[in-house]
């Protein structure tokens, strides 16, 4: 089945927003066993997405328009895809109703504008947004199945994967069902991690099952896409897959599926009824950051110290400013560390600081960064040296401080070499 992928917006076309949009259907198409031949962006003018849309009908089998959904005049999708079929927009009562309620539980009363929302081409089939205004459809035009979606991102993915995709597969008679299962890791790059799992999928004879990579520093995502009769087949020939690859990967294996390397951390924090407090410099406090803005992390963080300058941040946790007379080191780690947990009252301390190299970013521009972890029973240091620039080193410290405190918290060893330090 030869699919198109639609982006539609004038502020897409300029480059003013950047297209995650397209990425994350192309992926999920790709992860689905789906492929997209085309990909287009169009702006906001009626002309040109008209020649679009008779463009897609006229080559492709079905075509996912993402964008032109909202309130505003210059959102046209609805307008246009019924000018395409040659049908009128007609009103859609039960989405306005939906909409009416919507604002009706917030205390609010719906602007008129929004009544555009509702307007849909006669003969559409409606897609449900569970969690926004802007009503989905679907609708034939030419040879081509079209379905439109919003821009809005966690709207256009929640539609994505729960209606089109399965709606997809079907179209394109693709039988039985399919099946991602995603490992992310840190500190293995996607070249040793492909000779590591080298043939995995030989373990599972007779299944449709593809190993794929994903690396977006400093993380890397290895994905097993399998595809079964029924679920419980599916199931039976990925158990040893996943077995194999976790062996595999060992350590470097921080979460699965939807979870989250913070997400790990605050399992493990809140299995062992522990609380943290995290002192950083250089990283500008991201470090705090993705621990923070996760759900129940208010019980757990309890203090987050970010200074550029060391001196400063010995200051903050109660330190003499001599302590770093000698220079940034694993020791001054562990001491800021301890320091930090003594005086915010947490069960564990975390301490991750940068010694970065003076002058303009380069191939071998780097900085050192030591970590030390503070808890009742003692204190750990780790220290690594990456190269690559000040976002690349900044990005390794803050997942290499997140690892470290992962690999503590799970009594794993926090000393194993990565792949991204300097030996």
């Amino acid at each position: 089945m030869r699919i198109e992928i639609l982006c539609t917006g004038d502020e897409i076309l300029t480059g003013k927003t950047i297209n995650t949009n397209y990425s994350h259907i192309a992926q999920r198409l790709g992860e689905a066993g789906l492929t997209a031949y085309w990909g287009t962006t169009v702006g906001d003018d009626r002309d040109s997405l008209l020649a679009a849309f008779r463009q897609a009908a006229a080559r492709a089998d079905a075509v996912i328009v993402n964008g032109g959904l909202g309130p505003t005049v210059d959102d046209l999708s609805q307008e246009v895809a019924a000018a395409a079929a040659g049908v009128e927009l007609v009103l859609n009562a039960g989405w306005l109703a939906r909409m009416e309620e919507y604002y009706g539980r917030r205390g609010r009363v719906m602007p008129a504008t929004n009544r555009k929302q509702a307007m849909l081409p006669a003969g559409a089939n409606m897609i449900d947004n569970p969690i926004g205004t802007a009503c989905g459809f679907s609708l034939t035009i030419g040879r081509a199945r079209f379905y439109f979606t919003p821009g809005v991102p966690r709207e256009m993915r929640r539609m994505l994967d729960e209606q089109l995709i399965p709606s997809l597969l079907a179209l394109g008679g693709v039988q039985g069902v399919t099946r991602l299962k995603r490992f992310h890791s840190f500190g293995i790059g996607e070249s040793r991690a492909d000779q590591v799992l080298a043939g995995i999928e030989a373990l599972a004879p007779g299944s449709e099952v593809k190993l794929g990579f994903q690396a977006h520093y400093p993380q890397l995502e290895t994905k097993l896409m399998a595809r079964g009769t029924n679920a419980a087949d599916l199931e039976r020939s990925l158990a040893p897959i996943e077995a194999e690859l976790r062996r595999r990967l060992g350590n470097f294996i921080v979460a699965e599926d939807d979870r989250t390397l913070e997400g790990v951390i605050l399992a493990a924090l809140r299995a062992q009824s522990g609380t943290l407090a995290i002192a950083e410099t250089f990283t500008g406090g991201s470090i705090a950051s993705r621990l923070a803005s996760l759900d129940g992390a208010e019980l757990l963080f309890r203090r987050g110290v970010v200074a550029r300058d060391p001196a400063q941040l010995c200051a903050a946790v109660g330190l003499d400013t001599d302590a770093v007379a000698s220079g940034v080191s694993g020791a001054l780690a562990a001491k800021v560390a301890a320091a930090l947990r003594s005086n915010s009252g947490a069960s564990h301390g975390l301490a991750v600081l940068v010694n970065l190299d003076e002058g303009a970013d380069r191939l071998e521009f780097g900085g050192t960064i030591c970590i030390g972890i503070a808890d009742a029973k003692a204190s750990v240091v780790r220290q690594a040296r990456m190269l690559g620039g000040r976002d690349w080193v900044r990005r390794g410290a803050t997942e290499l401080g997140l690892d470290c405190l992962r690999r503590h918290l799970l009594g794993l060893p926090v000393d194993e070499q990565i792949d991204f330090e300097k030996r």
